[in-house]
């Protein structure tokens, strides 16, 4: 059966950003005129995904307000003859057929995604992380459900960073050459010198039902959290569980819960846009000989 389910937990605080996100959810952030959650909602509608869920908390009331439609909005601009803005507004609410869950307790990664169980039934389905953004010009989702549908697997997304940087992910060990590869271990956040590798697990998973079996008896970890992370090493260590595969992505991903990233990733999407790239490239030029 071909996926076409994804989870999108969205629960967090945004605690990094504050006080922008005091009042806004996080994912609510722009990236131009676009919120970050429309570029990971587009990226999975992209990759064949049509039926979503969203797992929020508390004051996240904003991101089903801007997948539903505006009609005061729509209405206006259509009086106006303004369909090219009318256009832009309305996309968002055809995106996908678009269903939100509360998570209640935050009890990590794993836990949100276990809420989304029952929606999931059994099928395999797909998982982005809402503050993750991969670039639209590279693909990494519509590989892994290829690896998904020939090994019949998990699949984790997996980046190579600085060796000092891997205490911030979790880290995968492997087997095998090239591009895609057999995870064999994964660690949660380990200590520089005790990594396997600098292989870190990035916001995008492709899981069978299976897991749910598995993260129902996986105890909190690291944060006393359930981790998704420790869920997916019981899968590699029990021959009953599928295997996890990794593919391991080489293009441009933008960790906008991160300051610096969501500005990179502003700044680097905007200059490819028709509209004012050219404009913002000159202006970066001579912005630069200020440096």
């Amino acid at each position: 059966m071909p996926v076409t389910k994804a989870v999108i937990p969205v629960a967090g605080l945004g605690t990094r950003f504050l006080p922008a996100t005091k009042a806004m959810p996080k994912e609510m952030l722009p990236i131009v005129d676009k919120p970050v959650i429309q570029y990971v909602v587009e990226e999975a509608v992209r990759s064949g995904l049509d039926d979503l869920l969203m797992v929020t908390g508390r004051n996240k009331n904003a991101l089903e307000n801007h997948f539903d439609r505006a009609s005061e909005i729509e209405e206006a601009l259509t009086k106006k003859g303004d369909t090219k803005k009318l256009d832009e507004v309305s996309i968002s609410n055809r995106l996908a057929d678009i269903h939100y869950m509360r998570q209640g307790d935050p009890r990590g990664l794993g836990h949100a995604i276990l809420r989304a169980k029952k929606h999931v039934s059994d099928q395999s389905f797909a998982v982005l992380l809402g503050d993750d953004v991969i670039d639209e010009r590279d693909s990494l989702l519509a590989e892994m459900l290829d690896v998904h549908e020939k090994n019949a697997s998990h699949v984790i997304a997996l980046m190579e960073v600085d060796p000092d940087q891997i205490h911030l992910y979790g880290c995968a060990e492997v087997e095998g050459d090239g591009d895609v590869v057999k995870v064999t271990n994964l660690v949660e956040k380990p200590d520089t010198d005790k990594a396997p590798s600098n292989l870190a697990v990035i916001g995008r998973y492709v899981l069978r039902p299976e897991i749910f079996d598995v993260l129902e008896r996986t105890e909190p970890g690291r944060g006393n959290e359930i981790q998704i992370t420790d869920a997916l090493k019981t899968s590699c260590a029990e021959s009953s569980q599928p295997d996890v595969y990794g593919v391991i992505f080489r293009g441009r991903r933008y960790d906008t819960g991160d300051k610096v990233d969501y500005i990179k990733a502003s700044l680097r999407i905007a200059t490819q846009r028709e509209d004012i790239g050219e404009e913002l490239k000159a202006w970066l030029k001579e912005f630069s000989k200020e440096l």
